[in-house]
């Protein structure tokens, strides 16, 4: 028997052992699902079919169907040597801190302008530009089961400084700067099924773009203030039909700082007259301010991100302020809520996005 042969025999031995001794898989499997996501590097250690099912897509499927996800927050960040580092939050864990993760791919490392985004249980960093590199197409992805960079398919247009959301399972690149005259009006999208982006193009997109949310089932953009006005100008992608149209000028006037959807209601991190969180009122069409957090706890610029109920301020060297929506008052009074200790350095907070497991 050849080495193949041989190898290729161990293999279906191994696929043959039950994942516990005495247990159907199925029971095993119960069982084993039910370990807390911090002990997953663990149960890994213990042998190669156990670390392929942790890793698998039946694991994370299993855990979402059975209400078993545990939901960790992951901060893209730029330190004081300007390069940019990922760290991850447990915000169940008995003492919360922020722990550092496996360093991201080098040719990344002193990008700016990149997208950050979170599809099942990957995270994809992609495009960006550097002081002597033009805009690039380059996607990584990181796969938070088994803590590991690969590269992924590119984008359909270099471009760096741009927006990002994900939108029914799929990823979307929006305007920003890239190699061309045409890159500020187009936008790329990345189906996982197909693995591949596809480009399309729309006259009412801008390049100067500040934030962007999903609200409603549509992605909504916030670009610069007018040359003429103070007013914030928005735009809202509506993807029954595929255009970009002008977003609600109420709507868009209260938008003045980090956003984030809970339940369907927009909330915003104000910070122009102390640090307000303000929530959008549909039915009245107007912003209230629901309450005022302590200048001591947050640390400009900051970056929202929310689990549940939660809203988690997360601010430089990831100072992080969390609060509940239904702690809501009428905007008066001081917000009381929980805090994680910041890091030693004052690293920049770029992004923050969430990883279900």
């Amino acid at each position: 028997m050849d080495h193949t042969e041989a190898e290729g025999s161990s293999n279906l031995e191994m696929a043959q052992l039950p994942l516990i001794c005495g247990l159907p898989d199925d029971i095993a499997l119960l069982c084993l699902a039910r370990v807390p996501r911090k002990y997953h590097a663990l149960l890994k250690c213990v042998s190669k079919r156990w670390r392929e099912l942790v890793s698998s897509e039946e694991w994370l499927s299993y855990r979402q169907k059975h209400n078993l996800q545990e939901t960790w927050i992951y901060a893209l960040c730029r330190d004081k040597v300007d390069q940019l580092c990922c760290y991850v939050l447990d915000p169940n864990a008995p003492k919360r801190s922020w722990k550092r993760i496996q360093d991201l791919p080098p040719p990344s490392l002193k990008r700016k302008g990149m997208g950050f985004e979170v599809l099942g249980k990957k995270i994809y960093l992609f495009g960006g530009c550097g002081w002597v590199q033009d805009a690039t197409d380059e996607v990584y992805c990181y796969d938070a089961a088994i803590n590991v960079w690969n590269e992924a398919s590119p984008l359909s247009t270099a471009r760096c400084y741009f927006a990002s959301e994900v939108l029914d399972e799929k990823i979307y690149a929006i305007g920003g700067l890239g190699s061309n005259s045409s890159d500020p009006h187009s936008w790329d999208t990345y189906d996982p099924q197909k693995d591949s982006w596809k480009s399309q193009s729309d006259p009412n997109l801008v390049p100067d773009i500040e934030d962007s949310i999903v609200l409603d089932g549509k992605i909504y953009i916030r670009c610069g203030s007018s040359a003429v006005s103070s007013h914030v100008y928005a735009v809202v992608y509506e993807p029954s039909n595929g255009t970009w149209q002008h977003a609600d000028a109420d709507m868009a006037c209260g938008w003045r700082g980090p956003a984030v959807v809970i339940d369907g209601t927009l909330f915003v991190l104000d910070q122009s007259s102390g640090t307000r969180i303000m929530m959008w009122q549909k039915d009245g069409r107007e912003w209230v301010a629901v309450g005022r957090l302590s200048p001591l706890l947050t640390r400009p610029p900051c970056r929202l991100v929310a689990i549940g109920k939660s809203i988690f301020v997360i601010g430089k060297g990831l100072s992080t302020v969390v609060w509940n929506v239904g702690n809501a008052g009428n905007g008066e009074g001081v917000m009381v809520g929980s805090s994680v200790t910041k890091l030693a350095s004052d690293d920049d907070v770029i992004s923050c996005k969430c990883v279900a497991i």
